[in-house]
């Protein structure tokens, strides 16, 4: 028999089922997370649920969402201020820092989404934090002399470096985010620092 938690305010009720659900689709996905399990969880009744959100695809759509923004604005505040080797070794670090600090919400990220999600895919996560990092690397860009329109390639290529590189490390758990960050920082600078204003291709295209 459910028993049912005591009577909380609504706001902090809905709170309350985004945390619950987040680490329910976390560990199941989104196909075999059920509302019953999430009401049981939550100690409350599956109508409860669905009155704060819908359906499971309210749900699952409410705490993509709140993922996105947070991990977007963790990034983007990153790379503010700072020399352009700083902001690309806080981009890491602020990625990074994310990947061990909120497992089950980039766990959710990483996930395939239902199709009734248009925001659901990792990909639409790098896709706006691409765009953040590309406005500030077309400034620079433009700045030092190079054409601004090649800014979003690299701005996509450092993104998904370091996406695919917090991934790798949700396994491995080693070392350190700070030494990864360092190696993605260096990595990534010695191939700017040297960026030729009008690259060439060294081989020749068949």
């Amino acid at each position: 028999m459910l028993r049912v938690s005591r009577r909380l305010p609504a706001s902090e009720r809905r709170a309350q089922l985004i945390d619950v659900g987040r680490a329910v689709f976390a560990k199941r996905g989104f196909e075999a997370t059920s509302m019953e399990e999430i009401a049981q969880r939550a100690k409350v009744s599956k109508p409860i649920v669905y009155e704060h959100f819908g359906g499971k695809e309210g749900l699952y759509a409410v705490i993509v969402d709140r993922e996105m923004d947070y991990v977007v604005r963790r990034i983007v505040e990153a790379i503010a201020t700072g020399s352009p080797r700083e902001r690309v070794e806080k981009a890491s670090l602020a990625f990074l820092g994310y990947v061990r600090d909120q497992p089950d919400g980039f766990a959710v990220l990483s996930q395939d989404s239902p199709l009734t999600s248009s925001r659901g895919r990792l990909s639409s996560l790098l896709n706006d934090l691409a765009e953040r990092v590309g406005d500030i690397f077309a400034s620079s860009f433009k700045a030092a002399g190079y054409d601004a329109r090649a800014a979003p390639i690299y701005a996509q290529a450092l993104v998904g470096m370091v996406t695919f590189v917090g991934k790798w490390w949700t396994d491995v758990r080693k070392p350190p985010i700070e030494e990864v960050a360092k190696h993605l920082g260096a990595l990534a600078w010695m191939g700017l620092r040297h960026l030729p204003r009008k690259p060439t291709l060294k081989i020749r295209p068949e």
